[in-house]
């Protein structure tokens, strides 16, 4: 079965402590929904962007590291939900109920190749057999 990423978009200034205790049963009861269906494969909240480090490549063949997010934004993946669904259409009904219980938009995407289990490796990374 494909799987896809829902990444819940944040506003730069977030603070999850500000997060109301039904929104916070909500996605709990959205969790456990996901494990019961057994689609959900992992799901993550994220440190703040100002934690980030990004590492860019450099001309002469070495990394900068740079404090901060890579991309200048006011918005940021602020967690994600790597799910198994048959198709596009059952990951967007989750990411509905997603956006409904955090309140937040939700972007998904399909992994079209993946290391998790039941995932397809890269055509590089498959193994004759």
């Amino acid at each position: 079965m494909p799987h896809y990423l829902v990444a819940i978009q944040l506003p730069d200034n977030f603070d999850p402590s500000t997060q109301s205790a039904e929104t916070v049963h909500n996605i709990n009861v959205l969790n456990d929904e996901l494990e019961a269906a057994g689609a959900r494969l992992v799901a993550a909240g994220l440190s703040a962007p100002s934690h980030a480090k990004s590492l860019r490549p450099q001309p002469n063949g070495e990394v900068l590291i740079t404090d901060g997010p890579y991309l200048e934004t006011k918005e940021h993946v602020g967690g994600f939900t790597i799910l198994e669904a048959a198709d596009m259409d059952e990951a967007l009904e989750w990411a509905r109920k997603s956006v409904i219980a955090c309140r937040t938009p939700v972007e998904v995407r399909e992994i079209p190749y993946s290391n998790l289990p039941k995932g397809t490796p890269h055509p590089s990374r498959q193994r004759k057999t």
